[in-house]
């Protein structure tokens, strides 16, 4: 029996799990993407978030019609910083982030490898301006944790052997938060840390994903 697409999770619901296993006191750095649907249930635990462009102490995104132009974050949204926040330089922000400051970063992925090696910044072929932070933040961290859909859009699994995009840092990644499971990286397969209902390591199989059994 195949995967029942209803007993998935939501992007909600993985954003909960994500900040359930963050611990209090933690310094999160929250990457674009999918990663912005963990802010608001972060910011109910004691942590503080940082936005690689100089916010520590990020909020959720404003409700329409109160935006201020001047507050973004990383990915040019319209931001929110919390009571006690700050804003620092650009510098500022990658000596935090370089020094080893941060306790976690949530990053979105293209490949994961099972030996934590991440793929996020281009797909093969494709021309972009740069890398950006991701690399910083990839080897700067002291944990490295995906939120991501566990399929690429032409169904091909985002859990792979080894990665056929550019590399942003290789055995990094610690953690993945899928809306199938959350998985971690062991060197020869994924271990299924938690699976959605209806979920099997045998399903994950037939569809490619290198998960252990």
């Amino acid at each position: 029996m195949g995967i029942q697409e209803a007993s998935l999770w939501s992007m909600q619901e993985v954003a909960a799990k994500v900040a359930r296993d963050v611990d209090d006191r933690w310094l999160v750095n929250v990457g674009i993407g999918l990663p912005q649907v963990a802010v608001e249930p972060l910011n109910e635990k004691h942590v503080i978030l940082h936005s690689e462009n100089g916010i520590i102490g990020l909020g959720p995104s404003p409700q329409q019609g109160e935006e201020d132009p001047d507050v973004i974050d990383a990915g040019k949204g319209f931001a929110t910083v919390i009571a006690g926040g700050s804003f620092i330089d650009s510098a500022t922000s990658f000596t935090l982030i370089r020094g080893g400051r941060l306790d976690l970063a949530l990053m979105g992925a293209y490949e994961v490898s099972i030996n934590g090696d991440l793929a996020n910044w281009r797909l093969s072929g494709k021309k972009i301006a740069g890398i950006g932070g991701a690399a910083d933040l990839a080897h700067g961290a002291r944990r490295v944790w995906i939120i991501t859909n566990l399929f690429a859009n032409d169904g091909t699994s985002k859990l792979v052997n080894s990665c056929r995009h550019p590399l942003t840092a290789s055995k990094v990644v610690t953690r993945i938060y899928t809306e199938h499971g959350i998985f971690e990286p062991t060197g020869d397969a994924f271990n299924a840390v938690e699976l959605a209902a209806g979920v099997k390591p045998s399903n994950l199989a037939e569809r490619g994903v290198p998960v252990r059994p």
